[in-house]
């Protein structure tokens, strides 16, 4: 009997565990291959620093980064009420407290921002998000290891000077052409 009682309990916490709140992680997963979506997944590698001098900042900041995860929405005439479900649902996403609000651009409806996951200075994702009525909808996660503000300042600093691998970021040139 007590043996049962043990699997119960054991079974009932595993459940009371998993969380069933939306996150990034799952809008991408659950998104990705949808036909008004442009995924795309970036290693350290698409920033070629193979002919770039770097400083003890711009080494540190590589060093902390792991991958870049983009997710973006294509909006035409004919997927307004799409666009505005999505953008909806990613909105309320951010609103999580766990997504920290770092600075904003636009208006509500028109705008960018960027957040971030964890603490001052052991942060483990930057979100950038970017919508436009016209364009649709951009969602970047920067994911990496004990990154600071200044991390992503250096990181993009640093992706100016180095050779980017363009062939990489194509799918993307879909979402900014008419």
């Amino acid at each position: 009997m007590k043996r049962y009682l043990f699997i119960g309990f054991f079974v009932s916490m595993l459940f009371a565990g998993c969380e069933q709140k939306p996150s990034l992680q799952k809008y991408f997963v659950a998104n990705s291959d949808k036909k008004d979506f442009i995924s795309l997944d970036l290693a350290p590698t698409f920033i070629n620093v193979d002919k770039v001098s770097l400083s003890s900042a711009e080494k540190e900041a590589l060093e902390s980064f792991k991958k870049i995860n983009v997710l973006a929405f294509k909006s035409d005439s004919l997927n307004q009420n799409k666009f505005n479900e999505e953008r909806e649902k990613v909105n309320t996403i951010l609103k999580d407290k766990s997504y920290q609000q770092l600075m904003r651009v636009g208006s509500g409806k028109e705008g960018g921002a960027v957040y971030f996951v964890g603490q001052d200075e052991h942060i483990d994702e930057f979100v950038l998000y970017a919508n436009k009525k016209e364009n649709g909808f951009a969602v970047v996660r920067v994911i990496g290891d004990d990154m600071n503000p200044t991390d992503v300042l250096n990181l993009m600093r640093l992706m100016q000077k180095a050779n980017i691998d363009m062939e990489q970021l194509k799918p993307l040139q879909e979402l900014v052409q008419p």
